[in-house]
């Protein structure tokens, strides 16, 4: 798992509005950087690093919500939560695969054809949830999800 970025000039004396700011940019910073690749089928940790990123963003949001207009902390929010959902329904298959793929490796050649099809199965749910999240992708670039939270913290620096 990606180790989180350090939200620089952060300490116990840093107003707030200024943490809150400084926090929303670096998180979404760090969940855009692991949007390279996140569709690749064969590498499962990026999308695990994703949906981490979208996690610790989340949590960032919610935290200092009061630093935020809250229509467009509302709409900001919904948005990573959808990014976060397809993220999650693309990531639940990648473990099932990853753990019975280690799982299979242990059983007879009677045992394997079962295991062959649940593995088969599982990984066209891989394929169908790739799909809708690049769809949701496509959605978070057309509707300028970065651009909005980082006018987020801007706004929080204003206020």
């Amino acid at each position: 798992m990606a180790k989180a970025l350090d939200i620089p000039d952060l300490d116990a004396d840093t107003v707030f509005r200024d943490a809150a700011a400084r926090a929303v940019e670096v998180r979404t910073e760090e969940l855009f950087d692991h949007a390279e690749g996140v569709l690749d089928l064969d590498d499962i940790e990026r999308v695990h690093d994703m949906r981490v990123a979208s996690r610790r963003l989340r949590a960032v949001l919610e935290i200092f919500g009061p630093c935020f207009p809250k229509r467009q902390l509302r709409s900001a929010l919904a948005d990573v939560k959808q990014l976060a959902d397809s993220l999650g329904e693309r990531r639940d298959p990648d473990v099932a695969v990853s753990s019975l793929e280690q799982i299979g490796a242990g059983l007879t050649s009677d045992d394997a054809p079962g295991l062959d099809s649940l593995i088969a199965e599982l990984n066209s749910e891989r394929r169908a949830a790739n799909e809708d999240l690049a769809a949701t992708l496509e959605e978070t670039q057309r509707s300028g999800l970065q651009v909005r939270l980082m006018a987020l913290a801007a706004e929080a620096r204003r206020t």
